[in-house]
């Protein structure tokens, strides 16, 4: 059985965001991934590092809307270019997909999420995609959350979590560190 990764960049109180900030952030502290932390190379290692159990990407909708025109193209994300995508949507459209950056198929409902799981391969990354990851962490399909989070308490915003009344999840860590500039990296295996 293929893991199921989320991948993001949360404030202390949950929220995720994208690095800058901009359209479909919608609260006002969007961006506050670039603008208020010191950047520290070795705080966002853990972006390379996933690399390397990067079989494949998924995504809701938005996220991939958003994500792909621009990755496509970007030099700092060259090494997704050619993985398998997945993009997790009942609305999006076949021919709404961006040419030129590898495979992708559309997964229209949380069943085709759990059969990519059972077929053979690597670790599946999601990147952003927050109500994606609600709803796949509500069905208990994610494996493993990759997590940098940020000395900042929003308030607002789009949620990691979800507050659906479900059993509880255990989480068992896999590593962790902290940087100079408030950023903690945490690793966390969800216990099955």
């Amino acid at each position: 059985m293929r893991d199921l990764v989320y991948t993001g960049f949360v404030s202390l109180d949950g929220v995720v965001d994208s690095p800058g900030g901009g359209p479909g952030e919608d609260h006002r502290s969007g961006g506050w991934v670039i603008k208020d932390v010191e950047y520290l190379p070795e705080a966002f290692s853990l972006k390379g590092e996933e690399l390397e159990d990067t079989a494949a990407l998924m995504f809701g909708r938005r996220s991939y809307e958003a994500f792909a025109p621009i990755w496509r193209d970007s030099q700092d994300h060259s090494a997704y270019r050619d993985l398998p995508k997945y993009v997790v949507s009942a609305t999006l459209p076949d021919d709404a997909l961006v040419e030129g950056w590898g495979p992708t198929t559309i997964l229209r409902s949380t069943r085709d999420v759990v059969e990519l799981k059972q077929r053979a391969g690597g670790a599946i990354f999601i990147h952003g995609s927050a109500e994606l990851a609600r709803r796949l962490s509500d069905a208990s399909l994610i494996d493993r959350y990759h997590l940098l989070v940020f000395p900042v308490l929003l308030g607002a915003g789009k949620g990691l979590f979800s507050n659906a009344d479900k059993d509880k999840q255990v989480l068992r860590l896999r590593a962790s560190a902290a940087y100079p500039n408030g950023i903690v990296k945490l690793v966390y295996d969800v216990v099955r």
